[in-house]
């Protein structure tokens, strides 16, 4: 494509920063940048027609962990490593909240609730006897006793007879959370450009060319901020892992309220409009799930009405109203990538399945990684 002069004068040239990818990651990052330099032109570049990977996609959990994943993760990190990832979720919960308020975002603090499958009798029992450990270990961050036993007030089928509760645990809509961002990045003079692609970039003395689908320009500095699509770019340990989700049609009188994890965290639902929200399987088929198809396959779509069927909603009727997947980005261990690359070009990678928690946060130190 060739562009005008007046195009080109615009939007293309003398650009300070540039973001690929306007998740909440990019978005947060281009805010914190307007702020340390008023005057300066920051442009984010966008592939989808909305953000393309897992900011609008995913499940809208506000979570900090579920115990058998914090245990899980006490086998393989130490336990000072854990208390980081633990904090760093609870601080970037706690800006998302500060950045967009709580009822812009519909923030509702019903709790998060891990299931357990009667199969699972060893890892309940674990959890169980761990709970003092990982309560004590985290109270720093919390302030409180947050993990506790509940009764199964929701009437589940087929599982063990208490949940593990997180209490401080929320759900939000992200939806609305991602089209607030847009809106503040606007009204900061932040361009987003729409349905561009990077395809590849080169510094280029003190500066970076960019080569688009599009155009080719240059600019100062080149912020990567495209999580589980970060390996199209980037020679870093990021995996694409795809998650499947559907939720169903409104639910008279449905009574379900929370965000609730079940089987290690490798499913996971929650209650929104009346509708259940329902996703995970990717532990059936984890080499067909590392991929950047955003499309839906029988195997995990099956499943997972099965277990709506079986054990969420046991004697209510159900219809599946959409189905869709969304991108992560994992690695062999849960700490995202926030580096810089070269002189001019910086990474917010990685972020685990833990975008909504950490992504606020995340954006802020690579804002400030790359001034």
């Amino acid at each position: 494509m060739n562009l005008s002069y007046w195009e080109y004068k615009t939007w293309l040239s003398d650009i300070d920063f540039t973001i690929v990818g306007s998740g909440i990651v990019g978005l947060n990052c281009a805010l914190v940048l307007r702020k340390k330099y008023p005057s300066a032109k920051i442009v984010v570049l966008e592939k989808g027609v909305l953000p393309e990977g897992a900011s609008t996609k995913n499940a809208g959990f506000a979570c900090y962990g579920s115990i058998s994943e914090i245990i899980s993760d006490l086998n393989t990190h130490t336990e000072e490593e854990v208390v980081q990832l633990v904090d760093q979720r609870w601080k970037g919960i706690q800006l998302l909240r500060k950045t967009l308020g709580d009822a812009t975002i519909d923030y509702q603090q019903h709790g998060g609730h891990e299931l357990f499958p009667k199969s699972k009798e060893g890892l309940y029992e674990t959890c169980k006897e761990n709970l003092g450990l990982v309560n004590s270990l985290l109270k720093p961050i919390f302030g409180t006793t947050a993990f506790q036993l509940q009764e199964n007030r929701f009437h589940f089928k087929n599982i063990k007879e208490q949940y593990i509760s997180n209490t401080l645990e929320a759900q939000i809509n992200t939806g609305k959370m991602m089209a607030a961002l847009l809106n503040l990045t606007a009204k900061n003079a932040i361009r987003i450009l729409n349905a561009i692609t990077v395809e590849e970039f080169q510094e280029s003395g003190n500066a970076v060319e960019v080569r688009t689908n599009a155009f080719t320009f240059k600019t100062k500095k080149l912020i990567i901020a495209t999580n589980g699509f970060a390996s199209q770019l980037l020679n870093e340990k990021v995996q694409p892992a795809r998650a499947q989700v559907l939720v169903t049609q409104p639910i008279p009188e449905l009574h379900i309220k929370g965000t609730f994890h079940l089987d290690e965290g490798y499913y996971y639902f929650r209650n929104i409009d009346n509708r259940i929200l329902f996703g995970g399987g990717r532990n059936l088929d984890f080499k067909g799930e590392e991929t950047y198809e955003q499309t839906e396959t029988p195997l995990i779509q099956n499943q997972l009405e099965k277990m709506l069927a079986e054990i969420i909603l046991p004697d209510t009727p159900f219809e599946v109203a959409m189905r869709w997947s969304g991108t992560m980005g994992i690695g062999d261990v849960k700490k995202p990538i926030i580096k810089q690359i070269s002189d001019n070009v910086y990474c917010g990678v990685r972020l685990g399945g833990m975008g909504i928690a950490i992504g606020s946060q995340i954006g802020k130190e690579l804002a400030e990684l790359s001034v």
